[in-house]
């Protein structure tokens, strides 16, 4: 899949600015835009984006999703071949307290966005959704079959609404769409208000670190490079228009539409204790607990079915815990 014209929303953050190097690496130009928000430290977005400047085939534009008319002129002068959503105002309980940002960013960006894809058009759209969609679902683990019409935050609404509305234009417009619901993906460069990182700080500066629902969370925590890997395999998959009668078929319920919902997790569900005990153990030093109450908007649970994604790319997320903490550490350190 390489020499192909690829645009990345989101290109300075986490998942966007590890999705771009794969893609540069592997002969590919790409366009990033990022509106570098002061959501959380813009310096580490500036840090990702002057590794991705190094290479010669990445260009970036400091540009918001909101913008219509920059978005648009953007689409213009380049025809892309694939298109990744990955802008989005992120966190669950920031959008108790911060709902306009998620309208403005979540909802009217992704429409500026898809209607760029109607008009012009491209080989594969694909979006960040969230594991948030599944709310209070008890089914374990999460399926893309499960009902998800229950979120229980407003960022996983937003999240909920991307999907529909890119099965809407789907099928009205026959764009090649897959969503994909990333559950609690960690490791190096990653965002500083997610727990490893604000742990990890904590426990090194010898400050107590606050554990919601007294302790009894459950997170399918997925490393960085597993979630790249998987979207690195999709995309030249792009999904195509069928009637779905086999109820077994996960996308049975999006019948016609050129449209796809994956899972992109680990499956290994772990509590957090564990998850702690590994910062300490790669610290060397012990963490002061301080338990606290669940949190309005949070969820207990979370665990990802993947078996439609293993059989269709042939992959699996596999990183373990100890795996990966062990990575953010040395990174962190440095």
């Amino acid at each position: 899949m390489p020499n192909k014209k690829i645009l990345v929303t989101g290109a300075a953050g986490f998942i966007g600015a590890s999705l771009v190097k794969r893609l540069l690496e592997n002969g590919n130009e790409v366009i990033g835009i990022d509106n570098m928000n002061n959501y959380y430290d813009v310096n580490l977005k500036k840090k990702r984006l002057k590794i991705l400047k190094k290479y010669k085939k990445f260009k970036y534009f400091k540009i918001d999703i909101n913008n219509k008319n920059k978005l648009e002129k953007i689409f213009k002068k380049n025809k892309f071949d694939f298109v990744f959503n990955l802008a989005a105002q992120a966190g669950v309980r920031y959008s108790i307290e911060n709902p306009d940002a998620y309208l403005n960013s979540n909802l009217i960006g992704f429409m500026n966005i898809i209607e760029n894809c109607k008009k012009f058009k491209l080989e594969h759209f694909l979006y960040a959704s969230s594991s948030s969609v599944y709310g209070g679902n008890k089914n374990m683990p999460f399926s893309e079959l499960d009902n998800v019409d229950h979120p229980v935050s407003l960022y996983a609404a937003t999240k909920k609404a991307n999907e529909l509305i890119a099965h809407s234009y789907s099928h009205l417009f026959d764009i090649p769409s897959t969503g994909l619901r990333f559950f609690t993906v960690y490791g190096p460069w990653g965002r500083p208000d997610m727990a490893l990182f604000l742990f990890t700080k904590a426990i090194i500066e010898g400050n107590p670190i606050n554990v919601f629902n007294n302790g009894k969370m459950i997170r399918d925590f997925t490393y960085i490079d597993d979630v790249i890997e998987s979207i690195f395999c999709l995309i030249d998959k792009p999904p195509i228009k069928e009637n779905f009668s086999d109820k077994k078929n996960y996308n049975s319920s999006n019948s016609w539409a050129p449209y796809r919902i994956f899972n992109i997790g680990n499956s290994q569900p772990t509590n957090l204790n564990k998850y702690i005990k590994a910062i300490e153990n790669n610290l060397n030093k012990k963490a002061k607990i301080i338990l606290e109450e669940m949190q309005p908007g949070d969820v207990e649970k979370t665990y990802a079915d993947t078996e439609n994604l293993e059989k269709f790319i042939n992959f699996k997320p596999s990183t373990s815990i100890d795996e990966g903490i062990k990575k953010f550490i040395t990174w962190y350190l440095k």
